[in-house]
């Protein structure tokens, strides 16, 4: 089962691919001992991104403990960062006695578990006690459907969550498992997780029997608002305002652009003065906020809020998570590849890579619309430039191609636990923009 499972947590990447390959193809192996993170999206029954799955690249050699062991150490190396929503950690059960286990933090926690052979099949009868010492923490337990396991009938009754493998189970079991599983709770609260759920039908058969969370490359067929967003005239004016900002427009003619579209201004406004940006005073005008942030700072939220979406759905939250993220670990790995260079230039390379996904427009064509440094448009229209080799790792780590993200963060001088690091924090600080996006 567990070998089952390595595979579907190494299925299709959720994110979306990398656009273009600046670096030359890679067959070579992964040099032993590197280890890089890749965070999956997590939805809820509304369709809201409530948290992310977390794993390493798995290697033919390792074991199972050896790979809980990699994956826990690159999470306790940022125990500030990594659940600052949901965390799904997945494990096997045989790895629980790690010390690595008692070291992370409890808040926002479910451990996965996956029940590891026992010898001539009898059950762990101490697997109970470890489970439930590790709830006395605080921290959440999803155990995987497993019927034949001779441990499953008592260890799922101590389960916060039930959890099944959608791509490997018939339709009819995915129905009983839910009944069951929440049949079995009595007055206890009863949660229910789909991993690896590959299609939209797996998706509403699992959203009709009463699953919580939804994991799986499902989510990026499901952009709902294609055509909407490309003809949103919020949006359009949006871009217009982005123009007028990055031209060096007179401040009046950017206030004059924002009241034709009241609501827009009144999100600008709002969103400036969210608990984000840590501003001293209030914005209570555009104006304003042109000479508390200055342009470029300015620029930098309105390409944010280019990401919103009214009533986003799952594919939407997906597409928001991707820019947001791109752009703040472009802002963070820039700070060590890149020192000198303008912060808020790089995190705008990074979110506009994702532009022409959101408005159904040709890039080059969007651009023309923006007067972006130079830097900028080289790495995102031709990929080369100052920019282009750390966009090229940024979207590497986002699709999780394990070899390419290798080679890219070698030949920038970046250890992977410096990338990791990066790619916790940047999933961190995209969750708490997205949560104040109504």
């Amino acid at each position: 089962m567990f070998e089952h499972l390595k595979k579907l947590f190494a299925g299709p990447p959720q994110a979306m691919p990398p656009r273009r390959a600046t670096a030359p193809a890679m067959t070579a192996a992964v040099e032993g001992g590197t280890v890089f993170l890749r965070r999956d999206a997590v939805f809820n029954r509304q369709g809201q991104l409530a948290g992310h799955l977390f794993r390493t690249g798995d290697t033919l050699s390792a074991t199972a403990r050896q790979t809980d062991s990699a994956l826990l150490a690159a999470l306790n190396a940022s125990p500030e960062a990594w659940n600052a929503g949901l965390a799904f950690v997945p494990l096997s059960s045989a790895s629980l006695d790690l010390a690595a286990v008692d070291e992370l933090r409890s808040a926002n926690l479910v451990l996965l578990l996956d029940l590891a052979p026992v010898a001539r099949g009898a059950p762990d009868t101490a697997l109970g006690d470890r489970i439930e010492a590790l709830r006395q923490r605080g921290i959440a337990i999803a155990l995987f459907r497993q019927p034949k396991h001779p441990s499953f009938s008592e260890i799922i009754h101590l389960a916060d969550y039930g959890a099944i493998d959608v791509a490997a189970t018939e339709p009819s079991l995915i129905r009983d498992f839910s009944a069951a599983f929440r049949a079995g709770r009595h007055d206890q609260p009863a949660g229910l997780f789909a991993a690896g759920i590959e299609t939209i039908d797996e998706y509403r058969l699992c959203h009709l029997w009463h699953f919580d969370y939804f994991h799986g490359s499902f989510a990026a067929q499901t952009l709902q608002h294609a055509e909407e967003t490309a003809t949103d005239p919020h949006k359009m004016q949006l871009l217009h305002v982005l123009r007028l900002v990055q031209s060096d427009a007179e401040t009046a003619e950017i206030a004059a652009a924002l009241r034709q579209d009241p609501p827009l201004a009144f999100r600008i406004l709002r969103y400036l003065n969210s608990p984000l940006l840590g501003l001293d005073h209030r914005v209570e005008s555009l104006s304003q906020a042109l000479t508390i942030l200055g342009r470029q700072r300015l620029m930098r939220w309105l390409a944010v809020l280019l990401f919103s979406v009214r009533e986003p759905a799952v594919g939407d939250w997906l597409l928001i998570e991707s820019a947001l993220t791109r752009g703040r670990l472009m802002e963070l790995l820039g700070d060590r590849v890149l020192p000198g260079q303008p912060a808020d230039a790089l995190f705008l390379t990074g979110i506009f890579s994702c532009l022409e996904q959101l408005l159904r427009r040709p890039l080059t064509e969007l651009l023309d619309e923006i007067p972006l440094a130079e830097d900028v448009r080289a790495a995102l229209l031709r990929g080369d430039g100052p920019y282009a080799s750390l966009l090229t790792l940024v979207e590497a780590a986002e699709a999780f191609d394990h070899a390419r993200i290798a080679y890219c963060a070698n030949a920038l001088a970046v250890p992977a636990d410096v990338v990791n690091r990066a790619l916790l924090a940047a999933t961190a600080w995209a969750s708490e923009v997205s949560e104040h996006w109504d």
